[in-house]
């Protein structure tokens, strides 16, 4: 491939990345014809198929560019605590954290998980990805509450799946109740409870180690 051509690969994978996911946003992930995506890119078919297989494909490089978005964002915030103000609430504070631009992915990611429920390769391909964004969620809340002077009781693994959840049924409902329940309510009302149970100090003993 000419230097030219391998200069502008990534700026062409970017643009139809970024296309695809307004189009499906306003559209639908189904709806959505890889024609639309590569007009409002300003591409041709040949630019998308020499980036990506199928739709499918494009949505999970999407799901994996958010993924460390998201992961890179808390721990952004995180790390601009002070090691002697990290506190539980704090470290709650930043996983509550909800960008505004979040609910054009939450639609996109809520009708592909629909289409994985359908079709199970669909959902096997979808699952490791999921596997991947839990590994670092885990990894990471491990070591922030680690930061906070806490240390987990329980798989780290599960825990993350149980914040997703929380995560993804609160959005649900915000995003249809905006006014009752503001993006992050439920996470910022309960997370700290949840994680003082979950948790233990970490001068109590050899009870504060991880299972």
């Amino acid at each position: 491939m000419p230097k030219g051509m391998t200069k502008r690969r990534p700026l062409t994978r970017a643009a139809l990345l970024q296309a695809a996911l307004e189009t499906f946003a306003e559209q639908g992930f189904h709806a959505t014809s890889i024609e639309q995506i590569c007009e409002r890119a300003g591409y041709t078919r040949g630019a998308f198929y020499s980036n990506f297989t199928s739709k499918d494909e494009l949505f999970l490089a999407l799901f994996d560019a958010h993924s460390e978005r998201i992961v890179q964002r808390i721990t952004e915030l995180v790390d601009s605590i002070a090691a002697a103000d990290l506190t539980l609430q704090r470290l709650v504070d930043a996983l509550s954290d909800i960008d505004p631009a979040e609910r054009d992915w939450y639609l996109v990611t809520t009708e592909f998980t629909l289409h994985a429920i359908r079709d199970p390769q669909a959902a096997q391909v979808l699952a490791r990805h999921d596997a991947r964004l839990r590994t670092e969620i885990a990894r990471g809340l491990t070591e922030h509450l680690g930061r906070a002077g806490r240390a987990l009781t329980v798989d780290p693994d599960e825990l993350a799946r149980l914040l997703i959840a929380i995560r993804e049924g609160g959005l649900a409902q915000s995003y249809v109740e905006p006014e009752q329940l503001p993006p992050g309510g439920l996470e910022r009302r309960f997370l700290a409870p949840l994680l003082t149970a979950l948790s233990t100090e970490r001068s109590a003993g050899p009870a504060a180690t991880q299972r």
